[in-house]
């Protein structure tokens, strides 16, 4: 099933979350048991996240500098395949154009509808750590609306080979990114509603926000999109937060406000424990709420917080 068929003929507030795949040499095991404590909700839908190449520098003995490629998380078509066929479960895996050429691209989305997998969450990702700015590969995109057009191409069968005899199309269904309180490259929120615009407007079907702590600033966003004439559903991103350093840590990475009334609560804290259970009770008020304003569904980024997760569950569903 696609996304945006569970998005609209749902007539309740759906569930779905976000995973990581496993680091190189691991196996699939502390997947499938995430997965496996989460089925009793009967999430809709499960994101694979995607993780470009890193280039690190190693000084060798003479002073020379080496560079190395390393991917520490490989294998997200084979993770996302593995649990659509073990659960049944619609999977969306992540599809970049940082670290990837369009061939490349193309030839992923190839093996996805080989492997009868058609949904996919279309982004930018993040620029490589050692770049001052976002630098797409030389044969890539440099911005999403441009990767979500080549997914739509597919989608009429038109290939980058114009020479192709054979042209099956490709019908995926295409999430995309949005920022509720804007991108931290965006200049302002109006040319972030823009660019926000250009995806839907190239083919996305609907929108996944980033995390936010506060609800007003998802109904804004909302509210926003709708004036300028965005009409896909826009499903709310909830970060569950477990770790002390989270105060911080979330504002400098993601570029996001943290409410006075949360922060403070955060700071009377001593250990990851007693941060967990503020950031749990922060997370099940704010699902309550979103479900009362019929959100179309509630995505949960559940990255190392099963325990938390569940229970934030437990009390909203």
């Amino acid at each position: 099933m696609k996304v945006i068929n569970s998005l609209k003929d749902n007539e309740r507030t759906v569930f779905s979350f976000e995973l990581l795949p496993p680091l190189k040499g691991n196996d699939a095991s502390k997947i499938y048991e995430v997965i496996d404590s989460l089925l009793d909700f009967k999430p809709q839908y499960i994101n694979i996240t995607t993780h470009r190449d890193e280039m690190l520098y190693q000084e060798m003995p003479d002073g020379t500098i080496v560079k190395k490629i390393v991917r520490k998380r490989p294998g997200t078509v084979a993770i996302a395949a593995s649990i659509q066929h073990k659960y049944g479960i619609p999977v969306v895996p992540h599809i970049l154009c940082g670290g990837f050429s369009k061939s490349e691209t193309e030839h992923v989305l190839i093996d996805l509808n080989f492997l009868g997998i058609n949904n996919i969450l279309a982004l930018r990702g993040d620029g490589n750590k050692n770049d001052a700015v976002f630098r797409p590969d030389p044969e890539g995109h440099a911005h999403a609306n441009e990767l979500v057009q080549q997914i739509v191409n597919l989608r009429h069968g038109k290939y980058l080979d114009e020479d192709m005899k054979n042209r099956t199309p490709l019908d995926f269904c295409i999430g995309v990114a949005g920022y509720p309180e804007k991108h931290f490259e965006a200049p302002n929120p109006e040319s972030d509603m823009e660019y926000l615009k250009q995806k839907v407007e190239a083919g996305a079907d609907y929108i996944v926000t980033q995390m936010f702590f506060n609800n007003s600033t998802y109904y804004a966003f909302v509210e926003r999109c709708r004036k300028a004439g965005i009409t896909v559903p826009i499903v709310p991103g909830i970060k569950p937060i477990g770790l002390l350093n989270q105060l911080t840590v979330l504002p400098k990475i993601f570029r996001i406000d943290l409410p006075h009334e949360l922060s403070t609560e955060l700071a009377k804290c001593h250990t990851n424990e007693e941060a967990g259970i503020v950031g749990k009770e922060w997370a099940i008020q704010q699902a309550r709420d979103l479900v009362a304003h019929n959100v179309p569904g509630l995505h949960f980024y559940t990255y190392g917080l099963l325990d938390n997760t569940r229970k934030i569950l437990e009390a909203v569903f």
